[in-house]
């Protein structure tokens, strides 16, 4: 099973081919294709890269599905003995991707190659 560990928005997410995922509002119109290019790890069975920082020749190509409105978060204030109360809410802004192909690369690194310790 192909999976990759993106960031977008400040947030870390698990995708793979097929998934749809809901992400910080990504200014782009409405069933356009967008490349995701901010890959941490990528893992296929027992080949695995990991970025330092992220992975350069790897890329997502992700669809646009909608622009939507989150669930409503509600926040209350209280200030015991003084009468204060402050009901507030909040609807984030998303944008729904669904992962259309994983773009590897050329490079693989298998996981059972074991990193040799640096000699002093």
């Amino acid at each position: 099973m192909e999976y990759v560990v993106i960031r977008t928005g400040g947030k870390q997410y698990k995708v793979s081919t097929g998934s749809v995922i809901d992400v910080d509002r990504i200014n782009s119109e409405k069933d356009k294709e967008i490349i995701l290019d901010d890959v941490l790890l990528w893992v296929n069975d027992e080949k695995v890269k990991i970025g330092k920082p992220n992975l350069p020749d790897v890329k997502i190509k992700a669809k646009v599905i909608d622009n939507i409105k989150g669930e409503k978060i509600k926040v209350a204030k209280f200030k015991a003995k003084a009468r204060h109360r402050r009901m507030t809410g909040f609807r984030a802004y998303l944008t729904r991707l669904e992962i259309k192909s994983i773009d590897s690369g050329k490079t693989e690194v298998k996981a059972s190659k074991k990193a040799s310790k640096p000699s002093v």
